[in-house]
């Protein structure tokens, strides 16, 4: 089964590689360009729209293979509950894994619960657990992740693959440019974590010198659910939550 999904997968990369390079005309180039334009606009409009009706959120990042019953399933769960019972809402990617367990969570503990989906060739479907009206589909996902920035006072990151330290580092570089305020960003599971934490702090910064020494002060490492609500409560204790930009 695992060798045909994987040739499956390379067609597809084939296919699209040479439509890629495929030779196209001027006007064709600059049509195809246009109704992007249109279709990316039309994403943002309906984000904007969908989310300011939204109040205050905390986005929950972490890996769509996590299974239900897991350690770290039942960890983005309670840490979701607790959220909620602090009075966020919780924003995560919408599908399987960590983002079902935190919008569970957070369906759990009567709060708001969204989810922000992501169309994929192997057709990501929605968790059951987000609010009907704050389900929001995206094909493009950095339309996605301008809303999870735009619209989150907190960023909480649990054990993920690739696109779980997209999104991780795409909150550490605004903060760090200062586009954005500086957000409390908290990676749960130190285990977890600590070596990509040391070769940041090592090679990246004592070694090559390509960040500052204090741009490690931009994280919060917790390992308890009740941390990493209480590391986002302490930041809230002294601001008020608005949109980042």
């Amino acid at each position: 089964m695992t060798t045909r999904k994987n040739s499956v997968h390379h067609e597809e990369s084939e296919r699209r590689i040479k439509k890629a390079f495929k030779r196209r005309g001027w006007s064709e180039v600059k049509a195809n360009d246009s109704w992007a334009i249109f279709k990316i606009m039309s994403e943002f409009v309906a984000g904007f729209e969908a989310m300011q009706r939204i109040r205050p959120c905390v986005s929950v990042f972490g890996s769509a293979r996590t299974k239900p019953g897991t350690p770290e399933y039942e960890l983005a769960e309670e840490i979701a509950f607790q959220l909620t019972g602090n009075g966020y809402g919780v924003i995560t990617g919408g599908g399987p894994g960590i983002m079902e367990a935190a919008n569970k969570g957070a369906q759990r503990g009567g709060g708001t619960s969204v989810g922000l989906n992501i169309d994929l060739p192997f057709e990501q479907q929605p968790n059951p657990f987000i609010d009907k009206e704050k389900s929001i589909n995206f094909d493009y996902f950095f339309v996605r992740k301008v809303m999870f920035i735009k619209y989150s006072q907190g960023f909480i990151v649990l054990p993920g693959g690739f696109g779980t330290l997209d999104e991780l580092f795409e909150a550490l570089t605004l903060i760090q440019t200062q586009k954005i305020g500086r957000f409390p960003i908290i990676l749960v599971g130190s285990t977890y974590w600590q070596g990509l934490l040391d070769w940041i702090k090592t090679t990246m910064g004592d070694q090559h010198k390509n960040i500052n020494p204090d741009d490690l002060d931009l994280i919060s490492v917790v390992d308890k659910p009740e941390d990493a609500v209480a590391a986002i409560n302490a930041f809230y204790s002294k601001y008020m939550l608005k949109p980042n930009f």
